[in-house]
């Protein structure tokens, strides 16, 4: 009986130990969860992210706005009836810091 209850003993641990920390065990579930946790996630960002691509897709197809718009914005392009404004700062004006409502008071000279 006392080996009975021995190897009942041993065979109860070394399922204990499987359980806890061999493969499929409890720890490795809750990882994978958190595997799948974070793998959802970034396929909802990546999902909204092409549809996001697919609209900008079927606008520049459908229509001259859209492409007016990214000429415009990215290549600086303008129409012909219209007149392009160019203001550069001087160089004296560029390497000196703007002055706050306080020195303004004091930097001006009569």
């Amino acid at each position: 009986m006392k080996v009975l209850l021995g190897l009942l003993l041993v065979l109860l641990l070394a399922l204990q130990y499987r359980l806890w920390f061999g493969d499929g065990s409890l720890q490795e579930v809750w990882r994978l969860r958190e595997q799948a946790r974070a793998s959802q996630a970034e396929v909802q960002r990546l999902s909204m992210r092409n549809q996001a691509l697919a609209a900008e897709v079927a606008d520049l197809k459908s229509g001259l706005e859209a492409i007016e718009e990214r000429a415009r914005a990215e290549l600086g392009m303008i129409d012909k009836d219209e007149t392009f404004y160019q203001f550069v700062l001087e160089q004296s004006v560029r390497s000196r810091p703007l002055a706050s409502p306080d020195n303004q008071a004091e930097s001006v000279d009569p």
